[in-house]
C-alpha cells in the first residue's frame, strides 16, 4: 500500500486537479476525456508496467537499472528521462509555489485574488518566496528517504483530499448552470477531435502518470519481488484516473456557474493554466461565513498534492547522484534542488514579470507565447519518445521473455495467462507503432502549428 499510494502520489498531483482540467478545456470537453481514458489504459499502462519490472528486476535507478541489465549503451534513455524530470521539477515548482501561495491568500479572506491572478504571479519577489518555501519543503522530505518521507504523508494526506475534491463535487452540483457544465465535460462532440485534442489527451496522460521519466523505475526499484507488478500498475493508474475525473467533476460545474451556463468560452479562450485558480476562489467565496477556512484548506491539501509529485520527480535525480557518484543522500539533495531551481527561475519570470520570457515563445503550435507553456511542450515530447523507447527496449532489447519472467514474481499464474498475452501484443505492436506515431504529430502539433489528423 506505501508503494501504491507513493507512486500514485507522483503522478497524483497538480497534473490532476491544475493541469488537467484546462486541458480538457483547451480539448473540447468530453471528447477530451474519452481519448484520455482510452490512451492512459492502452498506451501508458503497459510503459508503466514495464517501467516498474526494469525497477524491481535492477534495484538500479532510472540510468543505472540499463548497466545492470547488460545494456550500457541504453543508460542513455535513463539520463534522458531524468534530464526530462528535472525540466518538469524546474516549472512544475513555480505552479506548486502558486498553490502555496493561494492558501495564505485564502486564510486572509482575499477572494479577489481570482481577478489579480495576471499581477499575483507577476510579483517576482512574492511567487520566488513561494517557490523557495516548496523547494525546501521537497528537499526536506526526499533527504528522508522513500518510507521515511513520502510513504507517511502520502498515507495520511493523500486520502483528506480526495474526501475533500468530492465533498466541493457535491457541493457543485448544488450551484446554479451546474449541468451545463457536467455536459460540456461527459457528452462528447466527436467533431472536437483533432490532431490538437488527441495529441493533448495523450501528453496529459503521459505527464499526469509520470511516465518516460524514469520515476516508476526508480519507485520500482525498491518494490518487493512479492508484489504483483501488473496489479500494482492497475491500481496505481485507476487511482490517477480516478483522481483527474472527479478533479473536472468538480471544476467544470463550478466553470458554469461562474459564466452562467455559458461553456463556450471556456473551450475557446477561457482555458488555460489558470483555470483552476481563477474558478475556485469566486466559488469559495459564496460559501459564506466558512468560505476562507475551506478555500484555505483547500489550497493546502492541493499543495500537498503537488508535494507529492515534486518529491517524486527530485528523488529520481537524487537516486542517480547517489547510485554513480557515491554521495550521501543529504548532499545529493542539495546539489539537486539548487540546480534545479536555477533552471526554474525563466519559469518564475514567465508569469509576467520578463516581457521576453513572458510572451517571447511565440512558436505556431503553442497555446501561449510563455516560457513555461514552451518547456511544458519540450517536456511533453520528450515523455513521449522516452515511452516508445522504453517499451521498445523491454520487448526487442532487454527481450518480452525476460520482462515476462520478472513479471511473475508475485503473479504465479503469469506465464499462462490472458493477461500476458495481452500484454505482449500491446508492447510489441501496440505501443511501438501509435506512439511513435503519435509522437511525430504532438511535435508537429506543438511547436510548427502543423495538423495531420
Amino acid at each position: 500500500m506505501g508503494f501504491i499510494l507513493a507512486a500514485a502520489g507522483s503522478a497524483v498531483g497538480l497534473g490532476n486537479i491544475w493541469r488537467f482540467p484546462y486541458e480538457v478545456g483547451l480539448g473540447g470537453g468530453a471528447a477530451f476525456l474519452m481519448m484520455y481514458l482510452i490512451f492512459c489504459f492502452v498506451l501508458c499502462l503497459p510503459v508503466m508496467v514495464t517501467e516498474i519490472a526494469i525497477g524491481r528486476k535492477t534495484q538500479k535507478n532510472a540510468a543505472g537499472a540499463f548497466v545492470e541489465l547488460g545494456f550500457k549503451r541504453w543508460k542513455i534513455l535513463g539520463l534522458f528521462g531524468i534530464l526530462c524530470g528535472v525540466i518538469i521539477l524546474s516549472f512544475y515548482n513555480v505552479i506548486a509555489g502558486w498553490a502555496f501561495g493561494y492558501f495564505f491568500e485564502m486564510v486572509g479572506g482575499n477572494f479577489s485574488i481570482a481577478e489579480n491572478f495576471g499581477e499575483y504571479i507577476s510579483d517576482i519577489t512574492k511567487v520566488g518566496l513561494y517557490g523557495i518555501i516548496f523547494m525546501i519543503a521537497t528537499a526536506l522530505v526526499v533527504s528522508r528517504g522513500v518510507s521515511g518521507g513520502i510513504e507517511k504523508l502520502s498515507k495520511i494526506l493523500m486520502p483528506t483530499l480526495i474526501i475533500m475534491i468530492l465533498a466541493l463535487v457535491a457541493y457543485s452540483f448544488t450551484l446554479p448552470n451546474a449541468m451545463e457544465g457536467v455536459k460540456f465535460y461527459l457528452v462528447p462532440d466527436l467533431s472536437a477531435l483533432n490532431s490538437s485534442t488527441i495529441g493533448g489527451a495523450l501528453r496529459q496522460a503521459f505527464f499526469s502518470l509520470s511516465l518516460g521519466m524514469g520515476a516508476l523505475i526508480t519507485y520500482g526499484s525498491y518494490l518487493s519481488k512479492n508484489e504483483n507488478v501488473i496489479t500494482s500498475a492497475v491500481q496505481i493508474t485507476l487511482m490517477d484516473v480516478g483522481i483527474a475525473f472527479i478533479a473536472g467533476l468538480m471544476i467544470f460545474p463550478l466553470v458554469s456557474f461562474n459564466n452562467g451556463g455559458d461553456m463556450s468560452m471556456v473551450a475557446a479562450d477561457q482555458a488555460g493554466p489558470g483555470l483552476i485558480f481563477i474558478t475556485l476562489p469566486g466559488v469559495f467565496e459564496t460559501i459564506g461565513s466558512w468560505g476562507s477556512f475551506v478555500g484555505a484548506f483547500f489550497f493546502l491539501l492541493l499543495s500537498f498534492a503537488a508535494l507529492t509529485s515534486t518529491v517524486s520527480l527530485l528523488e529520481v535525480p537524487v537516486s542517480y547522484v547517489i547510485d554513480e557518484f557515491k554521495v550521501k543522500r543529504r548532499k545529493a539533495v542539495i546539489i539537486m534542488s539548487i540546480i534545479i531551481f536555477v533552471i526554474g527561475i525563466p519559469s518564475l519570470l514567465s508569469g509576467g514579470y520578463s516581457q521576453f520570457f513572458s510572451s517571447g515563445f511565440k512558436l505556431p503550435g503553442l497555446k501561449d507565447p510563455d516560457f513555461i507553456t514552451f518547456f511544458s511542450g519540450v517536456a511533453d515530447s520528450f515523455l513521449l519518445l522516452g515511452g516508445f523507447l522504453i517499451v521498445t527496449f523491454g520487448a526487442y532489447v532487454w527481450k518480452k521473455e525476460n520482462l515476462n519472467e520478472e513479471l511473475a514474481n508475485g503473479y504465479p499464474g503469469f506465464k499462462n495467462s490472458l493477461v500476458r498475452k495481452l500484454f505482449n501484443f500491446a508492447i510489441t505492436i501496440v505501443c511501438p507503432i501509435m506512439l511513435a506515431f503519435l509522437f511525430v504529430v504532438v511535435v508537429l502539433n506543438n511547436f510548427f502549428g502543423i495538423s495531420i489528423l
